[in-house]
């Protein structure tokens, strides 16, 4: 899965073959991470990530085909680190909101405290439809949001997401305001409490997410819960009643015996 995202923006100009070239790439994409979070796009140069390393800007173009090509690999990169601890740490076995809850502060989480440079990066220069960018921050985009859409979808099957708004639009619900509160923090310098704005965020955002009827559609998971409880009490009844015939005439032979 990571390494179709990586695909998609690393038409390299060079495949990185041997131990030493695979390193001479991680140190670019890093000198490459350092300069694009300090000086966004449009100031970072290509010269200055060669510079820092000690090489040629020729050695940089030998990987890269040039700054537009590795500045989408660096926020690729990021988006897998991102995307793979959302994978790694989703509860799978809680509830539906629970796993919303989870990506949501992971989200703001990752991208608050590691990742304010490039965040500002992408929500400065990225989101325009002319810049430089835009092309391959949409492809990157979708599989960013590929795991909030696979727990909103499974929420709509359930009963516990709202289905009268299409899955694309409930992904700009809850997107929006997070970069809202992104921008806030990046772009306005301003500090954030990053939990206690995860938990209004995520109450908030969850009270738009729930369907119309709301406490009927509560009312009939309950309804359909309790009727399966019943339903296994019931088999479970009846398999102990079964046991206990097949067990009594073994009981009457054994005192015959006797």
């Amino acid at each position: 899965m990571m390494g179709v995202a990586r695909a998609e923006v690393s038409g390299s100009r060079r495949q990185p073959a041997g131990r030493k070239s695979q390193q001479r790439v991680k140190e670019i994409l890093q000198a490459g991470r350092d300069v694009f979070s300090e000086k966004g796009y449009e100031r970072a140069t290509t010269a200055e990530i060669a510079q820092r390393l000690g090489i040629s800007e020729a050695t940089v173009f030998s990987y890269f085909r040039g700054k537009r090509e590795l500045c989408a690999r660096v926020i690729g990169d990021w988006y897998d680190e991102i995307i793979e601890a959302i994978e790694s740490g989703l509860p799978r076995d809680g509830s539906i909101r629970q796993q919303f809850a989870f990506i949501v502060r992971t989200h703001l989480r990752l991208m608050l405290v590691n990742g304010t440079g490039l965040c500002a990066l992408v929500l400065s220069e990225g989101r325009t439809r002319q810049h430089e960018l835009s092309e391959e921050l949409t492809g990157l985009q979708r599989r960013y949001t590929a795991p909030l859409m696979r727990v909103l979808s499974h929420g709509q099957q359930t009963g516990q997401i709202r289905s009268d708004v299409p899955l694309r639009l409930l992904r700009s619900l809850v997107f929006g305001p997070m970069e809202h509160v992104l921008w806030d923090a990046t772009l306005g310098n301003r500090r954030t409490d990053i939990d206690a704005t995860a938990d209004r965020l995520i109450d908030v955002l969850w009270s738009a997410l729930q369907p119309p009827d709301a406490s009927l559609s509560a009312l009939v998971q309950f309804r359909q819960e309790v009727g399966e409880a019943a339903r296994r009490l019931a088999e479970a009844e009846a398999a102990h009643q079964q046991n206990a015939k097949q067990a009594a005439p073994e009981r009457i032979n054994t005192g015959e015996d006797a």
